[in-house]
């Protein structure tokens, strides 16, 4: 069990890691000061994890599932630091909690609201999330510090080139649990590179102390702006969305399909573990959709295997020692590895965006302009510099925007003054619920030449499209061309003396000479 449970820590680290690593330097704090909050927040994903498998009353989904630290916030987080400066931790804290707050409440209704939130949505959200934090790969590639007289050098440049290489090489040869960790391993693999050329430094582990406690509230009492709580909490219905997915896919791995109260379940756990996080100095939680892979591929469906994954990580925050090694990583390394593990969160936007229907022009338009709308502050920095201070918080993040363009365009273009049935975000699958072929299905029953038409209606009107009338046509000729065949037979049978025979199976009158 220890030893699985490693698997799912293993799988996870590098995410879990990289958002503190991301937002505490861009808020002032040293190596030091960030060394403690990748412990904080590894603490606290082993405690969201235990909520998220273990659970307690109505809390937690009880599957399998890894909790961490989500790259959502990231971008949020950072539009607060720039306003807030010395008090940015506790401000982006108190958004935390009241966002949290605010999602566990709204857990047992937020199924009723995820036709709002379709493939055209959250497709263009995780897109610009990847997108947004693709600058901070660029910049660790350079070196991270802009003043210094090696940032941008060949040397580190080629050293995140050189491990971007290796993950790649890794991606495409290893198998199985290896494959699963090859950007932890190329990490390792391009320190190792870098230990000869003098770009590694142990300061941070040798200053880190063994044993250590995340304590609480340690940079200072949580600070509640309304701005900064707007942006959180549409940061987090982003993560509900994305973990409302994760349960239903990891619900079909393990054989228990996830109902209406195993999803309630996992968003309490998922916003309890979020509002209680800032506690312990970390940041807003989700699930892990890697970790579902490792389940699929390993077949450990136990969730007291991830559960001893959550231990490990709360051990792994008790020793600040062990949440100091990633400090020995070069930057350059970080970047070249970060170009692949923030891709990937791009990727998976995209991939997302194949299944919502993109041939639709109203959701074209959709990813259009929240694309474009989202990467205004990362292709224009100082677009909203005229702005209010407050509108800043919001509008200096990507995700937030887009994220608020394409829910009210998704809301204009395919629920307001939509036809009934024709509001949705993703084509229908065949077989589906709402797919032409069964939208009006023509029933036959055929008994001594009459044919009875029974029909069948799923989540839409009767002649839904053009597909659903081809349908019905085909469907009303079939059965007249049956009952008049019937008939004949019928009264051909009769004149020769042929008796009737009942078929077994259908529940049909067959005749036999």
């Amino acid at each position: 069990m220890f030893t699985s449970g490693l698997q799912h820590v293993a799988a996870m680290y590098a995410g879990v890691v990289a958002p503190p690593m991301i937002v505490g330097p861009a808020v002032g704090l040293s190596a030091t000061e960030t060394a403690f909050l990748m412990g904080a927040s590894l603490f606290t994903a082993g405690l969201a994890t235990l909520l998220q498998t273990l659970g307690f009353w109505k809390v937690g989904a009880k599957l399998p599932f890894v909790n961490g630290v989500s790259f959502a916030g990231v971008t949020p987080m950072i539009a607060i630091g720039k306003g807030e400066g010395a008090d940015a931790l506790p401000v982006i804290f108190g958004a935390i909690i009241v966002a949290g707050a605010i999602g566990f409440l709204a857990a047992p209704y937020f199924g009723k609201l995820v036709r709002f939130f379709p493939p055209v949505v959250t497709g263009t959200v995780i897109t610009l999330i990847g997108v947004s934090l693709l600058p901070v790969a660029f910049n660790w590639s350079q070196g991270g510090n802009r003043t210094a007289t090696d940032y941008g050098s060949m040397q580190n440049i080629g050293m995140a080139a050189v491990t971007l290489v290796i993950v790649l090489l890794m991606r495409k040869f290893l198998r199985g649990f290896l494959q699963q960790i090859s950007i932890l391993l190329g990490l390792v693999a391009g320190t190792l590179i870098a230990l000869p050329l003098g770009m590694t430094s142990f300061d941070a582990v040798r200053n880190a102390s063994v044993v250590g406690f995340p304590s609480p509230f340690h940079f200072g009492a949580p600070q509640f702006q309304v701005a900064a709580i707007v942006s959180m909490c549409i940061v987090m219905l982003v993560c509900m969305t994305e973990s409302t997915a994760d349960i239903l896919a990891l619900g079909k791995i393990v054989g228990r399909p996830a109902d209406e109260k195993a999803i309630a379940g996992g968003l309490r756990a998922d916003t309890l573990g979020s509002a209680i996080s800032p506690l312990f100095n970390g940041f807003m939680c989700s699930a892990f959709a890697q970790n579902i892979g490792l389940v699929a591929m390993t077949k450990v469906r136990s969730r007291f295997v991830v559960a001893a994954g959550g231990g490990i990580l709360i051990l792994l925050g008790l020793c600040p020692m062990a949440a100091s090694v990633i400090g020995v990583v070069p930057l350059p390394v970080l970047g070249g590895a970060g170009i692949v593990l923030f891709g990937s969160v791009a990727a998976s936007g995209i991939q997302t965006l194949a299944g919502a229907a993109m041939e639709k022009g109203e959701n074209a338009l959709i990813v259009a302009a929240s694309v474009g709308i989202g990467l205004i502050p990362i292709a224009a920095p100082e677009f909203y510099h005229a702005f209010p201070k407050d509108l800043l918080v919001v509008l200096d993040s990507g995700i937030s925007t887009g994220c608020v363009v394409a829910i009210v365009l998704n809301l204009a273009f395919n629920h307001l003054g939509a036809r009934k049935g024709a509001a949705s975000g993703a084509a229908p699958e065949p077989g589906s619920a709402r797919h032409p072929l069964r939208v009006w299905r023509a029933h036959r029953r055929v008994r001594y030449g009459r044919t009875a038409v029974r029909p069948y209606v799923c989540d839409g009107a009767p002649g839904q499209g053009r597909q659903s009338i081809r349908l019905l046509i085909s469907s009303a000729c079939s059965i007249a061309s049956s009952s008049a065949w019937c008939v004949w037979r019928r009264r051909d049978s009769s004149s020769r003396g042929i008796r009737p025979l009942t078929a077994a199976r259908s529940g049909t009158r067959a005749f036999v000479a």
